[in-house]
């Protein structure tokens, strides 16, 4: 019996869609709503921008390409999300962009990037966001969204929220998500849907674990143990977080209610010295309260 391992983890995602053009070209086209679909692609190779972090390092793989027609395209998956996580998805897309002008002088000849990016996390938490998994961004007039501003566009896929339904239309895009989502080390066997097309069925292939070296097992087994220690980090910071958040929104709660406190304890008195025939002003006086206070209680 065969054993499999986690297409997510950073050594077998690179393996299946940077090493393989056809896989990953056919990921693409069945993620991004492209007008014209790619029909070739070369790997570009280099880091766009340095991690800004140590403790975020093995929490995202990428793979970059380029079309026949020199659209980029930067494939990543995310383990755990962060608010951060866009910046850097907008930082690398920008790069790629900017990137151009080594080779283009003129501004209209510079291609569009596209930025997609699995998550293996959710992070729409509204209502009325609870099964949608797919989040497609453009730069759009804010009135007439049909006015775009083109050259970054942006796909985040919320991994844990996908679930199969069987459209016909979009084979290729649920085969992959059920190959991401369904393909892991617990698995006994594969689903026959994922065997029975040619690209999905290769890719199954390649996470069999006799695929794969002793060294190369031992550098998967370690990316998840970093993976994991960088989630309980990331758990703890968000823990340590709430509780901060807790203890300073409980003080000034109460510093808020002794406030109301002593003000409906003023008007009180103002009321009471009113009755007495005590001018507003001299009302005022006594208790702190303006002139639009004390005009509220004596029409009360």
């Amino acid at each position: 019996m065969a054993h499999y391992l986690d297409p997510k983890n950073d050594l077998t995602f690179k393996r299946v869609f940077g090493e393989h053009k056809h896989l990953c070209m056919s990921l693409i086209n069945s993620m991004l709503p492209l007008v014209k679909p790619i029909v070739s692609l070369e790997y570009n190779s280099g880091e766009l921008v340095p991690e800004l972090t140590d403790i975020l390092r093995n929490t995202s793989v990428d793979v970059r390409c380029t079309d026949e027609d020199g659209r980029q395209f930067i494939v990543e998956m995310q383990m755990y999300w962060s608010e951060s996580f866009k910046s850097r998805v907008l930082l690398n897309a920008s790069k790629a962009y900017i990137k151009q002008l080594d080779k283009a002088q003129d501004f209209k000849l510079l291609q569009p990037v596209y930025a997609l990016n699995f998550v293996n996390d959710t992070f729409e938490e509204a209502p009325e966001m609870r099964d949608e998994y797919y989040h497609y961004y453009k730069i759009v007039n804010i009135k007439d969204t049909e006015k775009q501003i083109k050259g970054l566009e942006f796909l985040f896929v919320e991994l844990p929220k996908f679930k199969p339904q069987g459209r016909a239309e979009k084979k290729l895009h649920e085969l992959w998500l059920r190959f991401l989502t369904e393909v892991n080390e617990s698995i006994q066997e594969v689903p026959e849907e994922l065997l029975e097309n040619e690209y999905t069925r290769e890719a199954v292939g390649y996470m069999e674990t006799a695929a794969y070296t002793k060294a190369q097992l031992d550098a998967y087994d370690q990316w998840k143990i970093d993976a994991m220690t960088e989630r309980s980090v990331l758990d703890e910071a968000l823990r340590k977080g709430l509780s901060e958040g807790e203890a300073i929104g409980l003080e000034k709660g109460l510093e808020k209610g002794e406030a109301i406190g002593e003000q409906k304890k003023a008007m009180v008195i103002a009321k009471k010295l009113l009755k007495t025939g005590m001018a507003k002003e001299n009302v005022m006086d006594a208790t702190g309260l303006t002139a639009e206070q004390i005009e509220q209680i004596m029409w009360v």
